[in-house]
């Protein structure tokens, strides 16, 4: 296997957009790490494969999704923190507050210059 070949089972996930060699592609940066992070947290035994096929499955039939799967990545946040809060290791409502406050934090943000948590004007 190269380096960039991925061995967990997350790889295999529905509709997961790949490459031409079947690796996993990545529009933003932002989308590969929350894949790692997910690889991660399953490698630690955190949830099951099937667990996770079901909670990305479900969250990717949500009524309203992009017919063209460019919100791929958006359902598989949202699955993974379905999965996290199920488990109790995050809270929904700070989930949420810290969702808002990244938005904010981006409306707020001149052009070019890097996103940062402290650029939320409610910080």
């Amino acid at each position: 296997m190269s380096q960039c070949e991925t061995r967990s089972p997350l790889a295999h996930s529905p509709q997961l957009p790949k490459s031409s060699d079947g690796e996993p592609v990545f529009s933003e940066p932002w989308a590969a790490e929350a894949f790692a992070m997910t690889v991660h947290l399953h490698e630690r035994g955190l949830f099951t494969w099937g667990e996770w096929a079901e909670t990305l499955s479900r969250e990717l039939h949500q009524p309203g999704r992009a017919e063209d799967g460019g919100d791929y990545f958006d359902c598989w946040v949202a699955a993974l923190s379905a999965i996290l809060v199920k488990r109790g290791v995050a809270d929904a409502d700070r989930i949420l507050d810290l969702q808002k406050s990244w938005q904010r934090a981006a409306e707020a943000t001149p052009h070019g210059k890097p996103i940062e948590l402290a650029n939320d004007p409610l910080h």
